[in-house]
């Protein structure tokens, strides 16, 4: 008897051949350790993806398999501030590769890889791809959370703060942590810190300008927020939790739809 959701590494290999039989799909928590203001804990990013991936597999229980987190990503411009951890962006990426290559290597045939820090996303994406590109018969894929157009009109309807409110240790962030663990939140030291120089084509929020620049962190921001974490509330972390969540859920639902490709050489 299955106790589900499945948790990759609480099976034993026997069961681990079983759920790559029954067609589940991996999913892979992806995060970082880096500072977040003076009100939350260095471990956001991870605590969210994680919660976020386990609640989309509880949706889905028969069809997914929990991975434990990566935990450490690609922040070399939060280092700065003590507690943040760096890996170095080639090592990273060539870490998640193989973790998607080793599952797809045990008869995983489809593969997610959820990302929950910003600066993660290209080497995230980049790895699904060359994982593909090594197993052209897998199916490797690469999402943040929060960025559907479902997504995006929840975050619409529950923010408060204009653009550049919802960043970095912010609305978002905080809300959410709010709802999954509210003994680790200090709101009293919650504070609004935009110092992100915004330009026509470049900005910072949960969905960023087109012209990309990141410069040092501790450049524009003294607590390491950017945005407005003290509109944080525990309601809007449960509204921005259930919509993460359903949004992964359909993201293993379309994977599992869509066909296995097959390579051909026109050489």
């Amino acid at each position: 008897m299955w106790t589900e959701p499945l948790e990759f590494g609480k099976l034993t290999w026997p069961e681990v051949v079983r759920a790559a039989g029954e067609g589940r799909v991996p999913i892979v928590p992806i995060g970082t350790l880096e500072d977040h203001g003076y009100h939350l804990p260095i471990d956001t990013d991870v605590t969210l993806v994680e919660a976020v991936c386990r609640g989309a597999a509880e949706r889905l229980p028969a069809q997914t398999v929990l991975l434990p987190p990566i935990v450490h990503g690609y922040s070399p411009h939060h280092m700065d501030f003590p507690g943040t951890v760096s890996i170095r962006w080639d090592t990273f990426c060539r870490y998640c590769t193989d973790v998607a290559l080793s599952l797809v290597r045990h008869g995983f045939g489809r593969v997610l890889m959820v990302n929950g820090h910003g600066s993660n996303q290209n080497l995230v994406e980049t790895a699904a791809r060359l994982a593909m590109v090594e197993e052209p018969g897998s199916l490797v894929a690469a999402s943040f959370y929060l960025v559907s157009e479902q997504s995006a009109a929840v975050i619409e309807e529950v923010r408060d703060s204009g653009r550049g409110g919802i960043a970095h240790a912010c609305e978002l962030e905080t809300s959410m942590y709010l709802h999954l663990h509210p003994e680790a939140v200090d709101m009293s030291q919650a504070v609004d810190e935009r110092g992100y120089a915004e330009t026509e084509h470049a900005w910072m929020d949960w969905s960023d300008g087109p012209l990309k620049i990141m410069p040092w962190w501790s450049s524009f921001s003294e607590s390491g927020v950017q945005g407005d974490a003290s509109k944080a509330t525990t309601a809007k972390g449960q509204a921005l939790f259930e919509a993460a969540t359903e949004e992964i859920a359909s993201y293993v639902t379309e994977l599992r739809s869509m066909p296995m490709p097959e390579r051909k050489d026109h050489h």
